[in-house]
């Protein structure tokens, strides 16, 4: 007669198993919401900062953030261009420049070749990338006043149409920040050292930048640009960009900006943007 085996005792290996299965989810989880950051939260990196708020950037983030606010300036838009640019930036890239995304899409706005966004070139130049999202923006019936996720999506098209939404409070304290004829409401500081080499330093080159983005600088010997008649705003912008260009220093208004410090009460003519490159 056939002897029945004896009958298993339950095992405790799954559980265990399904309990480091949970902890690990749970440090996966951790880490994306840091890596997220935004909503007014200084989960995000560390870098930038805005007068009276606790959100912080990084020198990457805000140099994006100041590309699409000064394109949206330059095309004559109010500030709620700014913030849905940059609340649909932040949710389909966290506002970096990406060479990969979903299938084909690209870029700041993960903007897809195929779909006839532009070149995969186009698409990854941050001026390019904004002009083409704010192009459909003020094509959307009632984008000034519309909630913010149903006009980034009327653009965008996203599978998840609501995402947006989470991101208007960091985008509006940026734009906001960005767009402001106050003084120093956005700095930067970094270590030129952590920089260096990862730009072409020449005047020319800069200006070149300036032009571009804040305005019509003129440059000059001893590594000095000048930016008339543009205010705050191109001074914010010149902030942002400071680590990619590695400026030494900015001076408007009464006030100098320097990579060490930051914004101080200073020298500078009130009608002028100086840049200073290091010499």
């Amino acid at each position: 007669m056939r002897r029945r085996p004896p009958a298993r005792r339950p095992s405790r290996r799954r559980p265990l198993a399904l309990r480091a299965l949970l902890v690990l989810l749970a440090v996966l989880v951790a880490l994306v919401v840091v890596s997220v950051g935004g909503g007014g939260s200084s989960a995000v990196a560390t870098d930038c900062s805005i007068a009276g708020s606790d959100l912080r950037v990084s020198a990457e983030v805000a140099a994006n953030a100041a590309t699409i606010a000064a394109v949206a300036r330059s095309r004559g838009l109010p500030v709620r261009a700014t913030v849905i640019a940059l609340a649909t930036a932040q949710q389909e890239s966290r506002i970096r420049n990406l060479d990969f995304g979903d299938r084909d899409s690209l870029g700041l706005f993960q903007q897809r070749p195929s779909q006839g966004w532009g070149s995969e070139a186009q698409v990854q130049d941050p001026v390019y990338a904004t002009g083409k999202f704010l192009d459909g923006l003020v094509e959307v019936r009632g984008w000034e006043t519309g909630r913010l996720t149903e006009v980034a999506q009327a653009v965008q098209r996203s599978g998840f149409p609501e995402a947006y939404q989470q991101w208007e409070p960091m985008a509006t304290a940026l734009a906001g920040a960005l767009l402001s004829d106050q003084p120093g409401q956005f700095t930067c500081t970094y270590r030129p050292d952590d920089v260096a080499g990862s730009i072409d330093p020449r005047t020319a080159a800069v200006a070149e930048a300036l032009r571009r983005e804040a305005g019509p600088a003129e440059p000059h010997l001893g590594g000095s640009i000048t930016v008339p008649g543009e205010g705050w705003p191109a001074a914010s912008w010149a902030v942002a960009h400071a680590a990619r260009l590695q400026l030494a220093s900015i001076r408007y208004a009464g006030w100098e900006w320097t990579a060490e410090t930051g914004w101080a009460e200073g020298a500078g003519d009130p009608g002028v943007l100086t840049v200073q490159l290091p010499l």
